[in-house]
């Protein structure tokens, strides 16, 4: 696998990680969280945010720096209750330093989901086949959104089945909850709840803590290797 598409894998995964946030069934609340990751030996740090955006909506960031690149994912959506919807997402990575900065791509993409017209778009550095439009339907989530609705729901014992609209594709992503962990927090001991997801030969894992705004820590598995390792250092 090339370096551009190993940063490529660690991005989407620390995303995925990042944006599983807790946030009570009925309520989205602000936060701010840092985290480290160790990815096949380097390490990049990270922060992930969430503020409010007017108007029932909400900007969900996450920004990326380490392994000599640098990578932002950002969705804005709307929340009324459980009810949420992606309008608008960027993704945008580029090597910085190293070996990453002339084997990473410098890349930007944005989409635009027009819930009037009932379809999504995409622009950028996009092929033709993935600029859509795609046709939406009521519950559709983006990549982030998708995280955040997962831990939603793990509290509120809902079935973790979602409708993904990304990259010019609709995918089908299902979780499995498998049972009770403890983990460390902070130099605690704490009781998770983990969630499982498995695509052929890789596997997601992550440990989601009552209380916390985002999971304590997210493994991928590759092969019945371990791939990435994410933990959370601080919540502000």
């Amino acid at each position: 696998m090339s370096m551009q598409q190993q940063t490529r894998h660690a991005a989407v995964l620390v995303a995925a990680m990042l944006a599983l946030a807790s946030t009570p069934a009925l309520a989205v609340a602000p936060f701010a969280a840092d985290y480290q990751a160790t990815y096949m030996g380097m390490q990049a740090a990270g922060t992930m945010t969430l503020a409010p955006a007017g108007a029932d909506r909400w900007t969900y960031s996450l920004d990326i720096d380490g392994m000599g690149a640098q990578m932002k994912q950002s969705t804005v959506f709307e929340a009324k209750g459980n009810a949420w919807r992606p309008l608008s997402s960027s993704d945008s990575q580029q090597g910085t330093a190293g070996l990453a900065a002339m084997l990473v791509k410098k890349k930007s993409v944005n989409a635009q989901y027009d819930w009037s017209k009932g379809e999504a778009r995409w622009t950028g550095d996009v092929d033709s086949d993935k600029a859509g439009p795609v046709k939406l339907q009521a519950g559709d989530l983006d990549g982030m959104l998708m995280n955040l609705a997962l831990v939603r729901d793990v509290a509120a014992g809902k079935p973790l089945d979602y409708r993904l609209v990304e990259d010019g594709k609709i995918k089908q992503q299902s979780f499995k909850v498998a049972g009770k962990e403890s983990v460390d927090v902070g130099g605690k001991s704490r009781e998770a709840t983990k969630v499982v997801r498995q695509d052929g030969k890789r596997e997601i894992i992550a440990w989601v803590v009552e209380g916390l705004p985002v999971p304590a820590r997210i493994l991928q598995r590759r092969d019945g290797r371990d791939h990435v390792d994410l933990r959370l250092s601080r919540v502000r």
